[in-house]
């Protein structure tokens, strides 16, 4: 299989008598951010998609959503694609001008986060709620989400969310990375991929003991501190330079200030679970949403985190530091909620999707709207064997259902 192979689907054909128009819009710290509206005649309730860092344009649920008569917005941050300067307290931002936007064009809007955008949701729906909105990022940036205006939205789909960016690194991070400079450098007691640990050959299952998970977990939490630290005392030179430069006026005061860190985090691809099949048992096939091969896609280019700021390290990508944690949100989350599970999820476990649940704020609720199914399915929607209905096709079934007995629907003739 192909580095990636799964991962980008074809989408369907839309109704023919979608209605398609691309807004540009202002977000409330002066950001220009861009969704693409797309629409059926009589549409009264609009389905929301967006992903911090992913264009989610031509994902393969927009067709099967416009079928069942809602309109769909698909919507990016003000940097898609690029998540070297992803701050996701800016994101919210970003996600409360498209809110605002479709509140003044439809009766319902309901929003579907898929994999990292279930808990971009999940974060500003909770923000949205609070009437104690956070004011900094932790890196220490501040930023004006209490003035901001961020709609509640009037349901909520989470369609096999992970635990959050920083959650997700923290459980694939090599810890056996020796030295942060050396991407070759390995502590053999640590290493994933030695058989002395547990290691088998693709494409057996491997088995690691318990000792050695707890010390991997372990020391994968004692790298991403470490990572924590060297962001934040990076962002504490860049402060001290601006300071300097008050003082001084000096343009060599003004460079150190404008110097940007870029942290380069080598091997994030090294999850127990994505080669252990024992592990948090499901129907998943052998390896990551990267490839097959972990034990060598760990070593290569691609993978989570992989370059950021230390301002975006901390808010997006550190499972310490992070506010973008799925369970940290998920009981500010009180609309109507329908969680869905893909069963062959290679990003979100069982363990991890039963946790994200009972977090959920809308059971609790006396008379609580939370709805809860799982479909046959890879993380991206493929099927999970030949000749089956994709997981696109099984989800967007579970979503009709769901939104027709709460939203006004239009399906196209």
């Amino acid at each position: 299989m192909r580095l990636g192979q799964g991962r980008y689907l074809a989408a369907g054909e839309r109704p023919g008598a979608t209605v398609t128009s691309v807004h540009e819009l202002t977000t409330a710290d002066g950001a220009t951010v861009r969704g693409v509206l797309a629409t059926v005649p009589g549409a009264r309730t609009v389905v929301c998609l967006m992903h911090p860092r992913q264009d989610v344009t031509h994902h393969a649920l927009v067709p099967l959503l416009l079928q069942a008569g809602a309109a769909v917005w698909t919507q990016g941050s003000r940097s898609p694609n690029n998540d070297l300067n992803l701050v996701h307290e800016q994101a919210l931002l970003d996600v409360g001008a498209g809110q605002v936007f479709l509140r003044e064009r439809f009766e319902d809007v309901v929003v579907l986060g898929h994999s990292g955008g279930g808990t971009l949701f999940a974060y500003y729906l909770e923000q949205a709620a609070s009437t104690d909105r956070i004011g900094t990022t932790p890196g220490g940036r501040p930023v004006d989400l209490a003035g901001a205006e961020l709609p509640v939205a009037d349901g909520a789909i989470f369609l096999a969310p992970h635990p959050g960016q920083g959650r997700l690194l923290l459980a694939c991070i090599d810890p056996s990375v020796a030295d942060e400079a050396d991407p070759m450098s390995v502590i053999p007691e640590l290493d994933p991929w030695n058989p002395a640990n547990g290691f088998a050959e693709p494409p057996a299952s491997s088995s690691y003991s318990a000792e050695f998970l707890a010390e991997y977990r372990a020391a994968q939490r004692a790298r991403v501190e470490r990572l924590d630290a060297f962001a934040r005392e990076s962002l504490a030179a860049t402060a001290a330079a601006r300071k300097a430069h008050k003082v001084t006026g000096a343009a060599v005061d003004r460079r150190r200030a404008l110097a940007p860190t870029i942290m380069t985090v080598f091997r994030t691809d090294a999850d127990p679970r994505n080669v252990d099949l024992s592990l948090d048992p499901s129907e998943r096939p052998y390896g990551s949403l990267f490839g097959t091969r972990p034990d060598l896609i760990d070593y290569g280019q691609v993978g989570f985190g992989r370059l950021a700021t230390p301002e975006a390290w901390l808010s997006t990508w550190s499972g310490l530091s992070s506010n973008a944690d799925f369970v940290r949100c998920a009981p500010g989350v009180t609309v109507p909620t329908l969680f869905l599970e893909l069963t062959g999820d290679q990003a979100a476990f069982p363990a991890d999707s039963a946790r994200m649940i009972a977090a959920l704020g809308t059971a609790p609720i006396p008379g609580g709207d939370l709805t809860t199914a799982k479909v046959r399915g890879l993380h991206f929607g493929a099927a999970l064997a030949p000749g089956e209905p994709t997981g696109n096709e099984l989800a967007a079934a579970e979503i009709a259902t769901w939104l027709e007995k709460r939203h006004p629907l239009s399906p196209p003739p």
